[in-house]
């Protein structure tokens, strides 16, 4: 696929982002969409076949990335404490810099077609399972299903991002990675 082609699919995506975050998957129409990327809803079907398939894109996109991203910083070191807090940072990165992408995750995984919704689904365990050892190399004496439910929950606190603005990024990215950080060694 050549740059031009692969960043106005991006750039679907991102508009299609944004509006799935704001009016959800079915307040959105295909010339919705066309409208915030400045064509008409029936040319995108030369970039997509269908809205379900943008969205099936969009969600299998985020969990590749956050899986490599994972995976990534879990790989680079072996000192237990900065791989967790590694984690924690590139979430809360991801989250501050993509929350119509987390909205968007959150709330319409039931509208994905059965095969992109199983593909997601096994990502996201796949991620998981990520932090699940992290959490069990950093946390003493914690068990894979308590690491299990505190990855979980340390999502949730970090996932609320898009709907609480009142710190600046920074501030916010701070508070974030000391409550998880401080959530998960909790545990121990």
């Amino acid at each position: 696929m050549n740059g031009e082609k692969a960043s106005r699919r991006e750039q679907i995506l991102a508009a299609a982002a944004e509006l799935f975050a704001r009016h959800g998957f079915h307040g959105v129409g295909i010339d919705d969409i066309g409208a915030a990327v400045g064509i008409s809803g029936p040319a995108l079907y030369r970039h997509f076949r269908s809205k379900d398939a943008m969205l099936g894109e969009m969600l299998n996109s985020i969990s590749h990335y956050l899986l490599d991203g994972g995976t990534a910083r879990a790989d680079a070191t072996e000192d237990p404490e900065l791989v967790l807090a590694e984690l924690v940072d590139f979430h809360v990165n991801f989250a501050l810099t993509q929350p119509s992408l987390i909205t968007v995750q959150e709330r319409n995984l039931a509208n994905l077609t059965d095969v992109d919704r199983k593909q997601v689904r096994a990502l996201q365990r796949r991620y998981v399972e990520v932090w699940v050892r992290a959490i069990c190399d950093a946390v003493r004496g914690v068990s894979e299903r308590q690491a299990r439910s505190a990855a979980h929950a340390v999502f949730g606190l970090i996932n609320s991002t898009p709907y609480n603005r009142y710190l600046d990024d920074t501030e916010l990215a701070d508070l974030l990675r000391r409550l998880a950080l401080g959530a998960l060694h909790s545990l121990g």
